[in-house]
């Protein structure tokens, strides 16, 4: 465990390359809607999205680091728990551990579908209250009125904290609810299949959700126009992909490394609790 610790630590130790690595992508991208609101020319935002299209990349990269050292430090608490709670050994043919395991892998996927979910009703909000402007405020689509930020913003904002609520339940209550009723040992498998599921589903949401928006501004660009121009059944498709990819990529992915930590911080501070009073279920049968 002293060893696993170390590699986390040596991990978290490039973490100035990290930063500019994700910071790379957002700049870019927002170089590319400033050029576009400008109304500067299609050949500077054809560079802006290969720009953009090198940062997602980028930023795939710098998630990688980040998922490797929560999977090394999320194993090291994991180890931490089993010492705290007296558990000896870890049986995976135990019903007890491996109904646990199958919990505890269903988790990260229940709470990507949650997050996803909560994006896109947030982004449906905003969708109503453009077109409520554009239909109510005079001059707007013409350009010779503002808009009202502060609504969209507000939106955001409200979604951002609201839709977050159900997603941290679940983190939060997930070791309490099953270290209180069944015990320690089905607690540890939990945090053993959230940690390996976690893992493999932040590094694929990351990876995927970055080749989809590439791929749209792939379709974008000029050396692609053999496979449909926009509108066609081929632009349609990438768009789709890039809807879903987004979300994938910035809150799915990146918010697995929280779960996959927090449910085993939480766990090892509740675990003489546990170990001293869980299992009142299996006391009863």
């Amino acid at each position: 465990m002293y060893g696993i610790a170390m590699a986390a630590l040596g991990m978290l130790s490039t973490m100035a390359t990290g930063l500019a690595i994700d910071a790379y992508g957002p700049i870019s991208d927002n170089a590319g809607g400033i050029a576009e609101m400008a109304g500067m020319s299609h050949r500077i935002r054809e560079r802006t999205d290969a720009l953009d299209a090198a940062g997602n990349t980028t930023a795939a990269i710098g998630k990688g680091f980040a998922i490797g050292s929560a999977a090394l430090v999320s194993l090291a608490l994991f180890g931490a728990f089993v010492s705290r709670a007296g558990v000896k050994v870890v049986d995976v043919l135990s019903p007890k551990v491996f109904i646990g395991l199958i919990v505890g892998a269903m988790l990260p996927y229940w709470f990507s579908a949650m997050t996803m979910k909560s994006v896109g009703s947030a982004a449906l909000k905003m969708v109503e209250e453009v077109r409520r402007q554009f239909n109510t405020i005079p001059g707007l689509m013409e350009g010779t009125a503002k808009p009202d930020y502060a609504t969209c913003v507000k939106i955001s904002t409200d979604a951002s904290i609201k839709e977050m609520i159900p997603p941290g339940a679940l983190v939060m209550l997930t070791p309490l609810i099953v270290g209180t009723l069944f015990g320690v040992e089905t607690l540890s498998g939990v945090l053993a299949g959230a940690l390996v599921s976690g893992v493999q589903i932040a590094i694929s949401a990351s990876n995927t959700g970055g080749a989809w928006d590439n791929a749209k501004k792939y379709i974008d660009s000029e050396h692609a126009r053999s496979l449909g121009p926009k509108g066609s059944d081929c632009h349609k498709a990438a768009v789709i992909g890039d809807t879903i990819g987004d979300p994938l990529k910035d809150t799915s992915g990146p918010s697995l490394n929280i779960l996959i930590k927090l449910m085993a911080v939480e766990s090892l501070v509740f675990a003489p609790f546990f170990a001293t009073y869980g299992g009142v279920l299996f006391k009863y049968i």
